[in-house]
């Protein structure tokens, strides 16, 4: 188990580059699997997530090739089983989405439940029912296992999901592209990552319509050809280095950064002081920024919580608690969606934060505070929740300790390395 052993109150300067979309690359490795030829996918992150991926591609059988950083030749000419190996699935919160492309070659799939972060409950009812209604037989056995069945997969027809879930979504984009007949996704989740798989799909043969719409219309072909594919920035790492940047008080030039998916994290950290500049695909967070929480009408205290695509991502908000502990006034955040999200800011209040939980849901931050290091070390709870500390540490005055840092791992590349580009002052240590 590794540790970072972070300095913090150095000002973060400097240009880096944005990683592939970690959410993305969580699906297209697994939808590569609907074709027996060759895809190549390109802008795929090297962190924890997508190398469990990898391994359980290569468990099912599937020929998996290093091309370049960043770059892989997937190749499912071969798949030797449907049935996922219970410890490597229970690393990560993805696993469940290779029901999709499983069922939608072979027709069926066996899978436990999925592992991952825990911030709340994410039932999988929504999963569940929409390939109910493809003419999935679902079967739970053995102690949380799923055996899902169909001869062959039918076209959903409509399909109204109970929640614009973004897995659930996707999940049945891979289920239907395969499938006899038509299906149509209301209430679809449409964040870049959804995007990214439609048109990655399309590539290939499938015929998806609707794309960037909550309303997916999937007509099912025969089969799919390989092809090439590169995935888009990853919009929460980008977010999260905004952030930095701006608690630190240094100048960061974000490259490959994708501007255009980041409009509703603009309005947001632009309540809380944040200001930044677009130079063509590039973000540039300038030095010393005023960080004051804008009120709202009336000069009542404003609300921060998140909401479905085009809405302020849920990732976020972890690393918004810790922006508004450096912004001059009181913001509630509300994260509605996962009860378990908040449960780190005890750690931030041991470091000198004024932040109130409310109830698992809510909490009140007042700012501007001093934080000071924790040298004992504190957890990352969660891969947003890990970075959020670290935000944290990067702006407190002395040494602190980050443990379990295996969960930052999954969601961020060697992120140690890039924020030593910028200037600060971290290590891992074994």
């Amino acid at each position: 188990m590794s540790k970072f052993i972070i300095r913090g109150g150095q000002p973060l300067n400097g240009t880096i580059t944005a990683n592939g979309n970690k959410n993305a690359a969580l699906k297209l490795l697994p939808a590569c699997i609907l074709t027996d030829e060759p895809v190549i996918l390109h802008n795929i992150p090297d962190i924890l997530d997508v190398r469990n991926t990898l391994l359980i591609l290569q468990d099912l059988g599937v020929a998996v090739e290093s091309l370049a950083p960043g770059s892989w030749r997937i190749h499912a000419h071969t798949v030797n089983k449907t049935k996922l190996d219970e410890e490597l699935a229970g690393r990560i919160r993805a696993s469940f989405v290779f029901s999709g492309p499983l069922l939608g070659r072979f027709g069926q799939a066996t899978l436990p439940l999925p592992g991952g972060d825990v911030i709340g409950g994410r039932p999988l009812d929504t999963h569940i029912r929409s390939l109910k209604e493809m003419g999935v037989k679902v079967t739970m056995v053995d102690r949380g296992v799923f055996q899902m069945d169909a001869d062959p997969v039918q076209g959903g027809g409509y399909l109204l999901l109970a929640e614009a879930s973004v897995t659930a979504t996707e999940n049945t984009i891979m289920t239907a592209v395969l499938a006899q007949g038509e299906t149509v996704i209301d209430n679809a989740a449409c964040e870049p990552h959804v995007r990214d798989l439609c048109h990655f799909l399309n590539g290939l043969g499938a015929q998806i319509s609707g794309i960037g719409s909550n309303q997916l219309r999937i007509q099912g072909v025969e089969r799919l050809h390989g092809g090439e594919y590169t995935i888009g920035a990853d919009f929460m790492e980008v977010g999260s280095f905004i952030g930095a940047a701006a608690i630190t008080g240094g100048e960061i030039r974000i490259q490959n950064a994708d501007p255009h998916d980041l409009g509703m994290v603009r309005l947001v950290y632009e309540r809380l002081g944040i200001r930044w500049e677009v130079d063509g695909n590039d973000v540039i967070v300038p030095a010393n920024q005023s960080l004051t929480v804008e009120a709202a009408l009336g000069g009542r205290v404003p609300q921060i919580k998140p909401m479905p695509w085009p809405g302020f991502p849920p990732d976020l908000m972890s690393i918004a608690v810790v922006i508004a502990t450096q912004a001059s006034g009181t913001v509630l955040l509300h994260d509605w969606m996962y009860e378990s999200r908040f449960f780190f800011v005890d750690n931030l209040t041991f470091m000198g934060a004024r932040i109130v939980l409310c109830d698992p849901h809510r909490v009140i931050v007042q700012g501007p505070c001093d934080l000071y290091a924790n040298p004992h070390g504190v957890p990352s709870p969660d891969i947003r929740a890990g970075m959020a500390m670290l935000l944290a540490a990067l702006c407190a005055d002395g040494e602190s300790t980050i443990h379990n840092i295996q969960q930052i791992d999954r969601g961020y590349e060697r992120i140690e390395r890039k924020l030593q580009q910028l200037g600060a002052e971290i290590q891992r240590v074994a």
